[in-house]
C-alpha cells in the first residue's frame, strides 16, 4: 500500500510539475509577442512621423527697411521701457 501512494504522489508531482512549466511557457509567449507587437508599433509610429514631416525649407521675411524717423521714435519708445520696467 505504502508504493501505490509512493507513486501516486511521485506522479502528481510530475504533472503539477508539467501544468506549472506549461504555464510559464505561455505567459512567457504573450510576453515576447507583446514585445515584438511594441517594437512594431514603435517603428511604425517613427515611420509614421517621418514621412508626414513637412519637408519646406523656411524662407527669410522680407523686411522693411527702417527709416531714421523710426529709430529716433524706437530710442523714446525704449527710453519709456527702461524707465517703467527698471527699479530705481
Amino acid at each position: 500500500m505504502n508504493i501505490i501512494k509512493i507513486i501516486l504522489v511521485a506522479l502528481g508531482l510530475i504533472v503539477a510539475a508539467m501544468l506549472a512549466l506549461s504555464v510559464f511557457s505561455i505567459l512567457y509567449t504573450a510576453l515576447w509577442y507583446l514585445f515584438f507587437i511594441g517594437i512594431l508599433a514603435v517603428g511604425g509610429a517613427v515611420g509614421y512621423k517621418f514621412l508626414t514631416k513637412k519637408r519646406e525649407t523656411p524662407q527669410l521675411q522680407d523686411n522693411m527697411p527702417i527709416g531714421i524717423s523710426e529709430m529716433n521714435n524706437a530710442d523714446r519708445v525704449l527710453e519709456e521701457y527702461k524707465q517703467k520696467s527698471l527699479p530705481k
